[in-house]
């Protein structure tokens, strides 16, 4: 197949050996130069003496797939070395054939080998397909075949040379070389491929194809090449009674020889193959169809159910299966149970229930109580990294999820080991945010394990669907040195359905004391769109605020299940971050201050090292290297921190505090204040002219009134601003200033008597001839406040003789949806206007 990487389209990469090693073994022949031949037979003894050495003390993952894979060698052979050993073949040892008698041939000489396992670089595609495993094999492989054409064709390489199919050895390999003309990227010049294409197994029913790809003329072309492993086997069984095939490609980079742009090439050929490999299915779905995973109940029990170490008795399995404490405890538990519910009547404590243990009342309750299940399959380790002189390590595994931890089984004296072991995160009330893993050396019962690597998986940061086939790189000196990685497989089933969101609603509305609304699922949507969230993540509530930095930057803070999040526009300049609540290592309220407009702060320092994506936020860094983050001028503080603190805990505290906060009975409040509206997104606001006038005073004294000084007091107060203070200009950049403004309406403006806290950013026009103030507004205290900012613009220009010109344009910004929507901003237009004329007058 067109599958080759140039040098900006290249994969990840093992030092460990290759699973998969194809053994050339050559056929000796007669030759006029005795010596010549002795010399050969005498290199080829001593590479096959050595892969029988490295056989017996590398006793990892691709040793087992030698112990059950008939003529395959899974030596390290150099690759150069096995192309060199193809290219002496003479013609005489090529033998010709049409396809279809090379698939006999090869189905009379199988020796029920197994198909080998998938090379270590990944999986390329995984996909059933409605057709049976030799018309697969025919429409990829077949000499006739035009879908290779077409796929390059497609992929845009040009003079495809598809050559015959030939047995080599005396019928026992079966060999074709396919070249082509690989189209040009943006960095590579249109280059030369040539792949190598070799029949592993052909039995009629299941397919193993190595695929070794060359492209010499690429910057360090020389120093790698690409193998890819096409593995044909029968499908599931289909309810129309039709045969299936199931088509799996996996790779590797194949590095012959060292170079410093290892990592470049890799990362390269990883986004290349899987741009290519997208071409190849999307062609390949044109000629036949996909099995649909539904009508065959594929699952991830089915997935899982297929991971055995290693073959066991069905007695052995028995004893290992009951005759432990997980099963006895978990009868015993059982028949607990049981007897409480026919002991018990719903809703009273009695039964076996006692203060701290609610069990369920009723077989109906039993069924219903669901929970969220983590299942982790720890499949194998790749180049994991030693400590010592011995060249192995005693690897062991620890997954640690919402305070609980799971740990692996120790293989002794592996470098690249295999697991295939299944841990279970079971009874989470809530989805989980991060699975912490961590590999360590065992070195005996009583000394301190050595880490060999760690790695963290953010569920909030990675599709879980993605999740159920990955690799996952180490980090740590010694792991990055090594590229060590762990193969996994994970699965987060909900078994409380579309319940869990009310059901967490009604928790928190106990701490709270306020009743939260259950947001809409647009509303849901752009929260989970603006901060790049899966689509479980929900909403809980949000509040206008400000960020304390070194100016305080107006914005709104987000709250769901696991993440406290932050977004400002302010003058087309966004700022946007979140952290995890169990980032959270404490929370204190600063009381009111001047610089806070007179708001209590809510601070939060994060454990030391993490939440550093959110570190430009952040207020301070404290001597111990944590980040403080200060939120003030709330609209409602008590609600908001309440809210705030219910969160942190629900996801912080141990299990016996959470039940102790869920049993603490509060007074349910169903307020309908200013943070009962739905959120709507954060988009540029659109303006309109509102007031313009010309005045016969000079700029220089007209931007007086937004100096800070006499002029601009008297001003605001003389259009109904009370208790007026503002902060100096402070300069953010070349020509820009920023500063914030607080003050309270007076009675004749509003009723209400509402606080408005304000930021102006000040700069020059772009001829330098006038000032341009930008302006956002926030209204306290007054209904509806929270759905909406204000914005207004003034453009100031210089008239020279004549004075000068002021324009005055305003927009509104909607928080929230409501209806009143014409309403509220026909008063606040009205308004506005009146308060402009009283302001310019002065």
């Amino acid at each position: 197949m067109d599958m080759s990487c140039n040098g900006d389209n290249a994969s990840s990469s093992s030092n460990c050996p290759s699973p998969l090693r194809l053994e050339d073994s050559v056929s000796s022949k007669e030759e006029k130069d005795k010596s010549f031949k002795e010399e050969k037979e005498k290199s080829l003894s001593q590479k096959s003496l050595a892969g029988r050495i490295a056989q017996i003390f590398n006793k990892n993952s691709d040793t087992a797939v030698a112990s059950s894979t008939a003529g395959i060698d899974l030596t390290e052979m150099p690759e150069n070395s096995r192309a060199d050993v193809a290219d002496e073949k003479p013609d005489d040892q090529l033998s010709s054939v049409s396809f279809e008698e090379a698939m006999k041939t090869m189905e009379s000489k199988d020796q029920g080998s197994e198909i080998p396992s998938n090379l270590p670089g990944g999986v390329l595609v995984d996909q059933p397909y409605v057709v049976s495993p030799a018309e697969l094999n025919s429409l990829l492989f077949s000499s006739d075949s035009s879908f290779p054409k077409s796929l390059a064709e497609m992929q845009g390489s040009k003079d495809p040379q598809l050559g015959p199919w030939k047995f080599e050895d005396g019928d026992s390999s079966l060999k074709r070389v396919y070249t082509y003309i690989k189209a040009p990227t943006k960095m590579i010049k249109a280059t030369k491929a040539t792949e190598e294409q070799t029949y592993i197994r052909a039995d009629a029913k299941s397919f193993a194809i190595l695929v070794v790809v060359s492209t010499p003329d690429v910057p360090y072309g020389s120093t790698f090449k690409t193998e890819l492993l096409y593995c044909i086997t029968p499908g599931p069984e289909l309810p129309s009674g039709e045969q299936s095939a199931h088509l799996v490609i996996s790779w590797r980079m194949n590095f012959l020889q060292s170079t410093m742009m290892k990592g470049m090439i890799e990362n390269g050929a990883r986004q290349g193959l899987k741009e290519g490999f997208e071409q190849f299915t999307t062609l390949l779905t044109q000629s036949v169809k996909p099995v649909d995973s539904k009508d065959i109940g594929l699952n991830k029990e089915q997935i899982l159910g297929s991971l055995q170490a290693e073959p066991k008795s069905d007695w052995k399995l028995a004893f290992q299966y009951f005759a432990n404490f997980t099963v006895v405890s978990t009868v015993f538990m059982a028949l607990y149970v049981i007897v409480h519910i026919w002991l018990a009547a719903p809703s009273t404590i009695q039964g076996l229930e006692f203060v701290g243990l609610d069990l369920p009342d009723s077989i109906g309750e039993f069924i219903v109580c669901g929970v969220l299940v983590l299942q982790v399959a720890l499949i194998e380790g790749s180049n994991l990294a030693t400590v010592d002189s011995s060249g192995y390590c005693d690897p062991y595994v620890v997954f640690t999820c919402n305070g609980k931890s799971r740990t692996s089984s120790i293989k002794f004296q592996k470098s690249s080991p295999q697991w295939n072991e299944i841990f279970e995160f079971d009874a989470m009330e809530e989805p989980p945010s991060v699975l912490d893993i961590e590999v360590f050396d065992f070195d005996g019962l009583f000394d301190e394990a050595t880490s060999l690597g760690q790695a963290e998986i953010n569920f909030l940061k990675s599709n879980i669907s993605d999740l159920a086939d990955v690799w996952i790189p180490l980090q740590g000196k010694q792991a990055q040195a090594c590229q060590s990685k762990l193969h996994l497989r994970i699965f987060l089933d909900n078994t409380r359905g579309g319940h869990v969101v009310k059901e967490y609603l009604s928790k928190m509305e106990k701490e709270v004391g306020k009743k939260i609304n259950l947001r809409s699922p647009q509303t849901n949507s752009a929260f989970q769109k603006l901060f790049g969230l899966p689509p479980e993540e929900f909403l809980i509530n949000d509040f206008t605020c400000h960020l304390k930095r070194k100016m305080p930057l107006q914005g709104r803070l987000f709250l769901s299940a696991r993440i406290l999040g932050f977004h400002a526009n302010i003058f087309g300049h966004k700022t946007k971050f979140y952290f995890l609540w169990e980032d959270i290592e404490d929370i204190q309220v600063s009381p009111p201050t001047l610089a806070s407009m007179g708001s209590p702060i809510i601070v939060i320092t994060l454990r030391l090292g993490r939440g550093l994506d959110a570190r430009h936020g952040a207020r301070t860094q404290d001597r111990e290297g944590r980040l403080k983050f200060n939120f003030q001028s709330f609209v409602s503080f008590s609600v908001a921190h309440r809210t705030i603190m219910a969160l942190w805990k629900a996801r912080s505290l141990s299990p016996e505090q959470k039940v102790q906060i869920v049993e603490e009975e509060s007074k349910t409040k169903c307020l309908q204040t200013e943070e009962s509206g739905s959120f709507l997104g954060l988009e540029d606001v659109s303006m309109s002219e509102i007031y313009s006038t010309t005045l016969s005073v000079p700029i220089s004294s007209f931007i007086e009134i937004f100096g800070g000084g006499e002029m601009d007091r008297k001003a605001m107060e003389r259009a109904g601003c009370l208790n007026y203070s503002c902060s100096p200009w402070d300069s953010e950049s070349a020509d820009v200033y920023e500063r914030q403004i607080y003050f309270r309406f007076d009675k004749r403006v509003s009723r209400f008597r509402g606080e408005v806290t304000s930021t102006q950013q000040k700069s020059p026009l772009p001829d330098k001839k006038g000032w341009l103030i930008e302006e956002v507004m926030t209204l306290h205290g007054v209904p509806l406040g929270d759905y909406f900012n204000l914005h207004l613009r003034y453009q100031i220009e210089d008239l020279k003789a004549k004075g000068c010109s002021v324009r005055v344009l305003t927009g509104i910004a909607w928080l929230k949806s409501t209806k009143h929507r014409k309403r509220i901003a026909k008063n606040i237009l009205s308004n506005l206007e009146d308060r402009l004329k009283e302001f310019f007058r002065l």
